[in-house]
């Protein structure tokens, strides 16, 4: 990734390279021209809305367009607008079921093609903000239209075909035929939904957007039928999200940068994976269980598969489910919530996750230099207001939406009637829906009826201030920095290549997130915790 976005030779320039010319050429495109971060910013806002505009068309006139062997109507339009919104921004948060909704064509030329442009617009934003780092007194960040197109070519449609390639030799169904008719034990009929699955499934997880062909998503056996596609699932969705975070040291020419960053997302991943495993095996109370529960787990994959999966996909902003989040146990649902709720930067979605954590790290700089009374710098870079500001703004946004719109959720009886439990866990459907949005994820707790006005506008807004709210703030740092001197270190630098600075990385996240959401946990899942324990249920 070092030399195809450098625009170096590689591999597989030799096959892709006429290609990659040639888009160019019809396009207009100088790939050596540089952007200053505004029209990068501008550039990248203009081409996602025009997507996410042709998409909203495509869904409100799909009967009529071609391969609809099941002769699917058009989506109404707030559901229409809510996908096209969701997919625009790697949100892939889905109020249908797929294969009920959703024509041939509307998910490979619409819904898999956005799976494609979401995440090597991710990728184009972190590449120009490690730009911005490493670069001395320039005025551009890159060419927006040649990191999407190299993104695309070179990273993200080779992996998909190989890992499509996998998944159908593991059995994920792969076919343009309807549905077919079977005659079910009890000696009635019954459609099996089938589909071009293979190649979308693979594009779901590598470029962590997580929308399934079908409603049940990776619990589906035709979506992830073998324990060695589950693994296969888990493996790509951190894939590219720890690859970027590894380019960054490289291309900062300082691996040490790049591992100590990577060590963090690490060790937040893992305490998170143990604490939801742990809960996941711990008997259920209320219910009067001697053994872990079952109950919304696939028993092919059993506890471990099934804690581990949700970690890995609310960790990363996948959102693809090979269980029903809503079974977890309070203590085991409070970690997914809180991995979307600290920004997806645990490795996150591909992009999002390094340009995510690299704004707790501009803070955790700032932090440590008015420890030290000295200028906070990061890679010989002074971080100033204007940097911290930007920050600031990517790392609140989120949240704002978060909350505001779940409390005015809360109090509006008519969305509340889409509520399958009350109590805490009500309430934990609710934030949880908000929180998915607003970090990108996609993920339900699927105990909530979200095909509704209501929901699909409100959840629409969170998706686009979760996506762009960071995005622009990220691309302003990186124009700001680009322009800036390199400072040489001295004894009074703080060094941020090293053990102690992941260990304060890792504060700043946790307590950030702690102060900002610990009200409404504590109201949630926390409190339902201790009532279950009391043997009383939702």
């Amino acid at each position: 990734m070092v030399r195809v976005f450098a625009g170096e030779r590689h591999f597989l320039a030799r096959l892709f390279g006429p290609i990659e010319g040639s888009i160019y050429k019809l396009s207009g495109v100088d790939p050596t021209h540089e952007m200053s971060w505004k029209v990068y910013a501008v550039t990248m806002l203009a081409f996602n809305i025009a997507g996410g505009v042709l998409l909203l068309v495509m869904e409100l006139t799909q009967q009529w367009l071609p391969f609809n062997p099941q002769h699917l109507p058009n989506v109404p339009f707030p559901l229409a607008f809510n996908t096209a919104v969701s997919f625009m921004t790697n949100t892939n948060w889905q109020a249908y079921s797929g294969e009920n909704t959703m024509s041939y064509f509307t998910q490979m030329a619409g819904l898999a093609v956005h799976n494609f442009v979401s995440a090597a617009t991710g990728i184009a934003v972190a590449v120009a903000l490690a730009r911005g780092l490493v670069r001395k007194q320039a005025t551009g960040i890159g060419n927006f239209w040649a990191d999407l197109t190299r993104g695309t070519l070179y990273v993200l449609l080779p992996l998909s075909i190989l890992i499509a390639v996998v998944l159908a030799q593991q059995g994920v169904v792969q076919t343009f035929d309807g549905y077919p008719t079977a005659t079910t034990l009890e000696g009635t009929s019954q459609q099996i939904p089938l589909g071009p699955v293979a190649s979308q499934i693979a594009i779901k997880q590598l470029g962590t957007n997580g929308g399934g062909f079908f409603g049940q998503n990776s619990a589906h056996p035709f979506e992830n039928p073998t324990p060695l596609s589950n693994f296969v699932e888990v493996f790509v969705i951190f894939w590219l999200g720890s690859a970027l975070v590894y380019m960054f040291g490289l291309t900062a020419k300082d691996r040490r940068q790049g591992w100590a960053i990577w060590a963090a997302m690490f060790a937040l991943f893992l305490s998170g994976f143990a604490t939801l495993w742990w809960a996941e095996l711990q008997p259920n109370q209320a219910l009067g269980l001697t053994t872990p529960s079952l109950e919304g787990k696939e028993v092919r994959f059993g506890q471990f598969n099934s804690a581990l999966f949700a970690t890995v996909t609310t960790d990363a902003s996948c959102g693809a489910v090979n269980m029903m989040h809503d079974s977890l146990t309070p203590l085991g649902g409070l970690v997914p919530v809180i991995n979307m709720m600290l920004g997806e930067v645990i490795f996150g979605g591909v992009g999002a996750g390094f340009y995510g954590m690299l704004m707790f790290v501009l803070l955790t700089v700032f932090i440590a230099g008015l420890m030290v009374g000295r200028t906070p710098e990061y890679l010989g870079k002074k971080i100033e207001a204007r940097e911290v500001t930007w920050a600031v703004v990517a790392v609140l946004a989120p949240a704002v939406v978060i909350l505001c719109n779940s409390a005015l959720t809360m109090l509006y009886p008519e969305a509340l009637k889409s509520l399958n439990n009350g109590g805490p866990h009500g309430l934990s459907e609710v934030v949880y829906a908000f929180a998915s949005a607003a970090a990108n994820n996609g993920s339900a707790f699927a105990g909530i009826n979200a095909n509704t006005d209501w929901y699909n506008y409100m959840l629409a807004l969170n998706m686009f201030v979760g996506r762009f709210a960071i995005i622009v703030p990220v691309l302003a740092i990186a124009g700001s920095l680009a322009q800036k001197k390199v400072s040489p270190p001295s004894s009074g630098t703080f060094p941020t290549n090293g053990p102690v600075f992941t260990i304060l990385l890792i504060s700043v996240v946790l307590i950030v997130g702690a102060l900002t959401f610990f009200p409404v946990l504590s109201l949630g899942p926390i409190v339902e915790h201790f009532l279950m324990q009391a043997r009383r249920t939702f």
